[in-house]
């Protein structure tokens, strides 16, 4: 459970963030969006304890982020978009190093490393340097080290940059698994579809406030009510524009010839042609326009309906602070709540820094296993 209220981070005279609350139940996954400098890195360095705020406060999984610091640190996993690891050190070595950090015993460290290794592909690496590592095997071991002690959060920057496609998928999978098993998770992407995806909720961030929130589906109809109807027709529209434009709920009706493409074979075909208009109500204005074509003798070969992606969403939003998109902000923290994740992780120093004390006061939080897949 993270919960956050007005945290705000000056620097200086420059606000990074500004008044941001949020609410993020266990089992949940929120994607926070925004460019860079929107203050995304500050808010998860706050919300990770190494950073106090200027102004405000949270708890992460109960602790408080001012007054105990090193308990939040022990109890978050961190996957920076740039590794920073200890590259002349053999992946064992490293995991065992971070794990007897976090308080593991012997045994324990044992067990996880080698579950890991073998979870990400590692084990016929043990023996080499990361030095050698491609970026995808070095993300790899970043995510093995933000796992060794099971953390009760996730903070995941870019988690599946660099991983092939099927590395990529096992980390979605087990990123899903990890919500399955009562953690909550905080993923930074710039790959929207895997945010709309694998997210909860969706969170967009721009210039230190959370400008949308809320699910992905939702935030794409507040963006427009409206939806793009795509007729393909075998032949010109047989019915003037102007009688299609008098049902009531066809907006910004157009005709325009289909240009053929894919293959040489192909485009000796006739190109077709496309009538298209935008609707709030495509259930009931539809079979209006498709009754007019065909009673006109209109061939009709497909109808597509499309809403709004979330990249225009995200466009939007980053364009006008002051469009729909405003008003899918939150002002108060729902039951579903939101939190934000782009962490980029603070030296290896900060992240030590008193875990094996913060861990001893940690005994009394029972945080649930992982359960890992070799795909």
């Amino acid at each position: 459970m993270i919960e956050a209220f007005d945290l705000t981070r000056r620097f200086g005279t420059f606000t990074a963030v500004s008044q941001v609350s949020l609410r993020v139940p266990d089992g949940a996954i929120l994607a926070l969006l925004g460019p860079n400098g929107a203050g995304k890195t500050t808010t998860i360095r706050m919300l990770s304890g190494l950073l106090a705020p200027t102004e405000g406060n949270a708890t992460v999984a109960g602790y408080d982020i001012r007054r105990e610091p090193d308990a939040v640190r022990a109890c978050v996993g961190l996957v920076t978009d740039v590794p920073g690891l200890f590259e002349q050190m053999k992946v064992p070595a490293y995991l065992d190093f971070f794990g007897s950090i976090y308080g593991l015993s012997t045994i324990e460290r044992t067990r996880r490393i080698d579950e890991l290794l073998e979870f990400f592909d590692l084990a016929t690496h043990r023996k080499e340097k990361m030095a050698g590592f491609s970026k995808g095997m070095k993300q790899k071991v970043a995510l093995a080290r933000a796992l060794i002690h099971e953390p009760a959060i996730l903070f995941l920057d870019e988690p599946t940059s660099g991983l092939d496609p099927l590395a990529a998928r096992s980390v979605r999978e087990l990123i899903l698994g990890l919500k399955h098993s009562n953690r909550s998770i905080i993923l930074c992407t710039h790959d929207l579809d895997e945010a709309e995806r694998l997210a909860d909720q969706v969170a967009i961030i721009r210039q230190g406030r959370i400008v949308a929130l809320d699910t992905p589906s939702t935030l794409r109809k507040q963006a427009t009510g409206e939806t793009l109807v795509l007729i393909e027709l075998v032949r010109e529209c047989p019915l003037p524009l102007e009688a299609l434009a008098t049902i009531d709920g066809v907006h910004n009706l157009q005709f325009r010839e289909k240009k053929a493409t894919g293959s040489l074979s192909s485009v000796t075909q006739s190109p077709g042609f496309m009538l298209e208009y935008q609707t709030p109500h495509p259930k009931m204005v539809n079979p209006q326009v498709l009754s007019q074509l065909i009673a006109a003798g209109a061939q009709v070969v497909t109808v597509t309906c499309e809403t709004r992606s979330l990249e225009d969403v995200y466009a939007s939003a980053m364009g006008d602070v002051g469009a729909p998109l405003a008003g899918a902000r939150h002002e108060t923290m729902g039951d579903v709540g939101a939190s934000l994740a782009d962490a980029r992780q603070p030296s290896m120093g900060d992240v030590g820094a008193s875990l094996a004390d913060a861990r001893q006061n940690q005994q009394q939080t029972t945080l649930p296993s992982i359960t890992l897949k070799d795909n």
